[in-house]
């Protein structure tokens, strides 16, 4: 090694580098940029690189480190090299000797700028410069290629970070993801960041900001490196012999320009995005997490993934979960019933159990309303199942919000046109079987007990209804031996627009030509709001007025309520 200069501070002036000026740093760096005579002041240098320190110092020494290494970086050894030659007898060759100490010099300033960029005390625009001089070395780290190593040691520092890392984690995803290899690079080594199970949120920061490869993306894909990943990158241990054998293949193949390497990727993107979604996914995940991932998993996962069936077991079990999970999981199981073949027996029964109040006022009830349509669209649908449903939410538009009324009323149009074997709920006739019919209307009453049979015969008792709110098998409540009345009560609701709206079931659904079905999306979200600004904006040409030829002196007349008196007795102690 080349004899070391002078420093330019003494061992007291180290003490006190809060006082140094930009101008010394700029002394030392340029003397370093010099000469290979000034080397003692690259550690000068990097004790500068602190979150403590002035942000104008770092930067400065930040530049100079930066104009160091860059052209030294194909010179030095490989990292994992540094040990092994650090601990050869001193009498080898002076230069290897050299370039090693320099490698672990570089090695100390990747430590230091990764400390800087997660840490609590820097402000934001050092982090920003501190994070784009760390992606620099990314791209040209390792002999021009993409270096794997300093990318992965950053991206574990920002996931097991104690502080707060929300603008460094932006700033990966908004300004690098962009990148396929970059992204790709993180796929093959995201699982082994899912060994530890406390940092889960920073993780489905991460992994959920990973764009996957769409059908029209493949043709402009930008690399983030000049050269394709190569098989160095990945370490031995980790890689399986189909995956080195993958990497052979990829290094024979004569990749000559960006566009053919980006290519490469992007075909096995897909399989990567897949396993690094399936390993997320078996972590014990917090409750809102778990929400997040549902909220999102049908649009931004299942569309990406080589082979969306592996989700089954996942959503499967989310949907056996009572309440808002089992809606949330709803949408993507529904995806994979209706697009990928999965076969899910107890489908609708656990659908028909989460028709209950709370679910007119959750967060994703428009969505579930929208899937709920889409689900008992099916002409297939069993005739009891579709009478089951039908009541059920007649019998919840008693004790829901008036939006909750009109999004069942909407429901049990399209339910009625499109299934007119359950028509005859709408008007089930009590006492119009003669009485030599008795025998024969009993037998089809005890008939109708079966509902694969589909009849809708009623009991001759008037003012009995055989549906049973509480079975949460829709086989066994027995709707198709009730009726609708129910909806015929929602003819004179308080809110005008649930009055007005249910007489569309007026109409005969069953002729189809002349009907069509309501778009449920129209009043899934509605709400007293909504209501309210509706009627305030309707033109309304004629306003029902109470007329009195004398002032009343009642509230209420006692005609409308025989026996009582609403008279108003004045005390006797009252003063006149």
């Amino acid at each position: 090694m080349a004899a070391a200069s002078s420093p330019i501070f003494s061992k007291k002036q180290k003490r006190k580098r809060s006082k140094d000026t930009l101008f010394d740093l700029q002394t030392l760096g340029h003397q370093l940029l010099s000469s290979r005579a000034h080397i003692n002041n690259l550690p000068l240098l990097l004790t500068f690189i602190s979150p403590t320190s002035p942000p104008a110092h770092v930067l400065e020494s930040l530049l100079s480190l930066q104009s160091f290494f860059t052209p030294l970086l194909p010179e030095l050894p490989a990292a994992s090299s540094v040990k092994i030659l650090l601990k050869t007898p001193q009498s080898e060759d002076p230069e290897l000797i050299y370039r090693t100490w320099l490698r672990s010099k570089f090695d100390e300033f990747m430590r230091l700028l990764i400390e800087v960029a997660v840490s609590e005390e820097a402000e934001d625009a050092l982090k920003e410069v501190v994070f784009d001089t760390i992606m620099e070395f990314v791209k040209l780290g390792s002999g021009g290629r993409f270096n794997s190593s300093i990318y992965h040691r950053m991206v574990h520092s920002i996931v097991h970070s104690s502080a707060p890392v929300e603008y460094i984690t932006d700033l990966l995803a908004s300004k690098y993801f962009k990148y396929i290899d970059i992204r790709y690079d993180l796929l093959l080594h995201i699982a082994i960041l899912f060994q530890v199970e406390l940092f889960i949120h920073k993780m489905h920061y991460i992994i959920s900001h990973i764009a996957p490869i769409g059908v029209d993306e493949k043709t402009s894909l930008e690399m983030w490196s000049e050269s394709e990943l190569s098989s160095k990158q990945v370490a031995p241990k980790e890689l399986s012999e189909p995956s080195k054998t993958e990497d052979k293949q990829l290094k024979s193949e004569k990749c000559n320009s960006n566009e053919l390497s980006a290519a490469t990727i992007a075909k096995k993107m897909k399989l990567k995005f897949t396993k690094a979604w399936l390993a997320f996914l078996r972590l014990p995940l917090p409750v809102n997490v778990y929400k997040e991932v549902l909220a999102t998993l049908h649009q931004a996962v299942i569309p990406y993934l080589s082979n969306p069936v592996m989700l089954s077991d996942f959503l499967t079990r989310s949907y056996d979960i009572d309440g808002v999970v089992s809606v949330m999981a709803l949408s993507s199981l529904f995806i994979l019933i209706t697009q990928h073949g999965l076969e899910y027996p107890n489908f609708y029964e656990k659908l028909y159990a989460l028709l209950v109040p709370p679910i007119f006022m959750a967060k994703h009830r428009a969505k579930f309303f929208q899937l709920l349509d889409s689900c008992l669209k099916s002409p297939l649908l069993p005739a009891y199942l579709a009478a089951a449903f039908a009541k059920k939410l007649s019998r919840l538009a008693l004790t829901i919000p008036p939006s909750g009324s009109l999004v069942i009323t909407a429901l049990i149009h399209n339910l009625l046109r499109r299934h007119p074997s359950i028509n005859c709920l709408v008007h089930q006739e009590y006492g119009s079987e003669s009485t030599s019919d008795d025998g024969k209307s009993e037998k089809s009453v005890s008939s109708a007990d079966d509902p694969g049979t589909g009849t809708c015969t009623s009991s001759r008792k008037h003012g009995v209804d055989h549906f049973n709110n509480e079975e949460s098998n829709p086989m066994k409540c027995r709707a198709v031996r009730s009726s609708l009345w129910e909806i015929d009560t929602l003819r004179h609701h308080y809110c005008p627009p649930v009055s007005r709206f249910v007489l569309s079931l007026e109409e005969d659904l069953t002729v189809r030509a002349k009907t069509t079905e309501i778009n449920i999306k129209d009043f899934c979200s509605g709400s007293y709001a909504t209501i309210f600004g509706e009627e305030i904006r309707r033109r309304v040409k004629q306003v029902p007025l109470a007329f009195y030829k004398a002032t009343p002196a009642s509230l209420f007349s006692e005609s409308d309520f025989p026996g009582w008196r609403f008279k108003l007795e004045e005390s006797k102690d009252c003063d006149t």
